[in-house]
């Protein structure tokens, strides 16, 4: 444990950043298996799932979780599950 105060605050913020980005990056996830599920069960509901899917993914990169790049890619491999 840090003896200095600007060191207690930065491990108070890190634990408290570290915790909302576990919390968002385990939505986001959650959100791309739910859609990929439907999509390979054909469910009525895959393009509702696969807006919100997309809508997480955008979040995370502004959020900073992911890279602008890396999300263009999941959410291309995402339209063409629902395009199947």
């Amino acid at each position: 444990m840090p003896n200095i105060k600007s060191a207690i605050k930065r491990v108070k913020t890190t634990e408290t950043r570290n915790s909302r980005n576990t919390s968002q990056r385990t939505a986001m996830r959650t959100a791309v298996k739910k859609f990929e599920q439907a999509a390979e069960n054909n469910a009525d509901n895959a393009k509702e799932l696969y807006v919100e899917a997309s809508k997480k993914l955008d979040s995370a990169v502004s959020k900073g979780l992911l890279h602008k790049n890396n999300a263009a890619r999941n959410k291309s491999r995402l339209a063409k599950k629902l395009a199947k």
